[in-house]
């Protein structure tokens, strides 16, 4: 069993030093779902108080967010709607690290995954 979660833990540590994250407020993390009209930002990342994101189409209070640890975990995290468009996450008490958040629209059948730093 401790074999198997060294072996995981190599592998999502092997995952995450191939990965890039943005370096500053100016460097937007962009990702596209498998919807084309639909894309979604999450900023600032790496984030120290608070991780906002921001939708395209105005599902603010429809969407499910989940925060992820590395190994998969969930983490209850206190947000809040800032319009439509947008949600505010409070990452403030997480310690440094990286972090999922998951990102799913019941309506439009589409989630999608993004990593995130927490400084």
């Amino acid at each position: 069993m401790r074999l198997n979660k060294a072996i995981l833990s190599l592998l999502v540590f092997t995952l995450i030093a191939n990965l890039t994250y943005g370096q500053g407020r100016e460097d937007v993390f962009y990702a596209s779902h498998i919807d084309p009209i639909k894309s979604i930002q999450i900023y600032p990342n790496p984030a120290t108080e608070f991780l906002n994101v921001k939708l395209e189409a105005p599902h603010a209070r429809q969407v499910k967010l989940t925060c992820l640890s590395i190994l998969g975990s969930a983490i209850e995290l206190e947000t809040e709607v800032v319009d439509e468009f947008e949600i505010r996450i409070r990452v403030k008490d997480l310690t440094s690290g990286y972090y999922f958040i998951s990102v799913q629209d019941e309506k439009l059948k589409s989630k999608s995954t993004y990593k995130f730093l927490k400084r």
